[in-house]
C-alpha cells in the first residue's frame, strides 16, 4: 500500500487578490485606535475643558454662640434606700414602684405583734418599779430606808423606762416610712417575706432637682463657668431641647485623666428621668452679626482652612480665618466680605481656577463679587 503526503494545491489567483484589496482598504480607513478617528472617542487637542457643577452659598452677617459639647447620663442626686429597721415578716404594701410619695409617708408594715407585747411587758414592770419607788421614798423620808437602798431603786425605775422607750421605738419601726419626698423607683419585697435587719426595701429617686455631670478637658478650664447656659438634648426625646445651667465647676483638675468635673442643674420636667443618655451643649460665648459661611463650604486635610470664593464664573482656593464653629455655620474672621459665594457642594472634584456651573443653592451672584476682605480684629 503507497501512503503517501496530500498534494498541497496553491490557492487561487483571484483569491489572493481578493485579501490584499480587504488590507489596503482597512489601511485607508484607519483602525479603532488610531488618534483622532471617530471610533477612538478622544477629544481634540483644542477642546474646552468642561465646568464643574456646584452649589454656593454667600457669606452673610449672622449671630453665632460658642459652646462646648458633651454626652452624659441624667442623674438625681437625692436618692435613699430605705431599709427595714426591724425584723418580722411584712403584712402590707402601700406603695408600688412609680408611686409618688412624701417624706414620712407610711410605705408598708411589719408584723408588730412580737413587738407590742415587748412594749406591755417593759410598760408593767416600769409601773411596779415607779410603785416601789414612790414608797421608798415616802420611808426614806422618815428615814426608815437606807439612802443607798432609795438610790438603787431610783436607778432600776430609770433603766426600765429607758428599756419601755427601746420597746416603744421597735415597735414604731414595724410602719416603713419614706426618709425623703419622691418617687419610689424599686421594690425589692413582698407580702409575706421574712424581713431582716437593715434589708432594703424600696429605692426612692427625688426626681424635682436632676443633674449632669460632664469631665471636661482641662484646656476649656478658662472658658466654662458656674452659672452658664446649658442646653440639654435627649436621645429619648429627639426634636425636644431642655434648658439648664452650670452649678459648680470642680476646683481641681485630675491629674490621671486630666479633666475637671462641670455639674450642670437641668431645669425640672415630668418628661425627664434619671438614667436618661443625652448631649449637653454649654454656651460660653455669643457674638451678634458676625461673618459666617455654611460649615460644610470649609476645605478639610490641607492643614489650613480655606474655601472655594466662585468670582467670574471660577472657583479661586481662598485661605480663611476661622472663629467659632457653631452648629452648621462658621465664624470668618478674616478672608472673606460680605456677599461672597463660596462654593458648598461639588468642591471635592474642583481645583484652584477651574471653570464652574452653579446650580441650586444661592444662585444669585452679584455681577461684580466684592473683594477679600480681612474681618479680623475680635
Amino acid at each position: 500500500m503507497n501512503l503517501s503526503s496530500p498534494t498541497v494545491r496553491p490557492a487561487p489567483r483571484v483569491g489572493r487578490l481578493a485579501l490584499a484589496a480587504l488590507i489596503l482598504t482597512l489601511a485607508a480607513c484607519g483602525g479603532p485606535d488610531k488618534p483622532g478617528s471617530a471610533a477612538g472617542g478622544k477629544a481634540g487637542p483644542d477642546a474646552a475643558p468642561a465646568a464643574v457643577v456646584v452649589e454656593i452659598a454667600t457669606a452673610s452677617l449672622q449671630p453665632i454662640s460658642a459652646s462646648y459639647n458633651a454626652t452624659a447620663a441624667l442623674e438625681a442626686p437625692n436618692e435613699a434606700q430605705v431599709v427595714a429597721k426591724t425584723s418580722g415578716v411584712l403584712l402590707q404594701l402601700l406603695v408600688e414602684e412609680g408611686d409618688r410619695v412624701k417624706a414620712g409617708q407610711v410605705l408598708a408594715k411589719i408584723d408588730p405583734e412580737r413587738p407590742r407585747l415587748e412594749v406591755q411587758r417593759a410598760e408593767a414592770l416600769l409601773r411596779k418599779l415607779e410603785a416601789e419607788l414612790a414608797r421608798s421614798k415616802e420611808l426614806y423620808e422618815r428615814k426608815l430606808v437606807a439612802a443607798d437602798l432609795y438610790e438603787k431603786i431610783r436607778y432600776d425605775v430609770d433603766t426600765q423606762r429607758a428599756v419601755y422607750n427601746m420597746a416603744r421605738l421597735e415597735l414604731s419601726y414595724t410602719d416603713i416610712v419614706a426618709p425623703i419626698s419622691g418617687v419610689i423607683a424599686q421594690r425589692s419585697a413582698k407580702v409575706g417575706n421574712l424581713i431582716q435587719l437593715n434589708a432594703s426595701v424600696f429605692r426612692i429617686v427625688d426626681t424635682s432637682r436632676l443633674e449632669a455631670t460632664l469631665n471636661v478637658p482641662e484646656r476649656e478650664i478658662g472658658t466654662l463657668r458656674a452659672e452658664a447656659p446649658v442646653e440639654l438634648r435627649l436621645d429619648a426625646l429627639p426634636g425636644q431641647v431642655f434648658a439648664g445651667r452650670i452649678d459648680r465647676v470642680s476646683p481641681v483638675v485630675d491629674a490621671g485623666s486630666g479633666t475637671f468635673r462641670v455639674v450642670c442643674a437641668i431645669e425640672p420636667d415630668e418628661r425627664l428621668r434619671p438614667g436618661m443618655f443625652g448631649r449637653i451643649a454649654v454656651v460660653f460665648d455669643q457674638r451678634q452679626d458676625v461673618l459666617t459661611v455654611p460649615r460644610v463650604a470649609l476645605l478639610e486635610g490641607d492643614g489650613e482652612a480655606a474655601v472655594y470664593r466662585v468670582v467670574d464664573g471660577k472657583a479661586v482656593r481662598t485661605p480663611v480665618q476661622l472663629g467659632y464653629l457653631s452648629g452648621e455655620l462658621a465664624e470668618i474672621r478674616g478672608g472673606l466680605a460680605q456677599g461672597d459665594a463660596v462654593v458648598t457642594t461639588g468642591k471635592v472634584a474642583l481645583r484652584d481656577g477651574a471653570l464652574v456651573e452653579v446650580i441650586g443653592g444661592a444662585t444669585a451672584i452679584p455681577d461684580e463679587l466684592p473683594g477679600n476682605a480681612d474681618t479680623a480684629g475680635y
